[in-house]
């Protein structure tokens, strides 16, 4: 059994209007030292593999397939045993 955390973020190209208006509710709240915000999702999948590079091989699939929009997201993700 393996653990994997999957994160999903706009490109850095591509704009974030979400993280704008957090940006701006920081700075209405007083937080003017926030330069950007980039709002992202955070998945946790457990998942059944052979091994480490097996698990990850299937979690690359699930990325390109589902869990990210190739064309203006990037992803990344670590996994572990257990």
């Amino acid at each position: 059994m393996f653990k994997a955390v999957v994160y999903v973020t706009l490109k850095e190209s591509v704009l974030d209007p979400q993280g704008n208006a957090v940006q701006g509710s920081l700075h209405s709240l007083g937080f003017d030292e926030v330069r950007d915000v980039r709002v992202g999702r955070y998945m946790e999948v457990e998942l059944e593999a052979a091994n480490k590079e097996a698990a990850e091989e299937r979690l690359t699939e699930m990325c390109e397939k589902l869990l990210a929009n190739t064309v203006i997201e990037d992803y990344h993700f670590t996994v572990t045993e257990g």
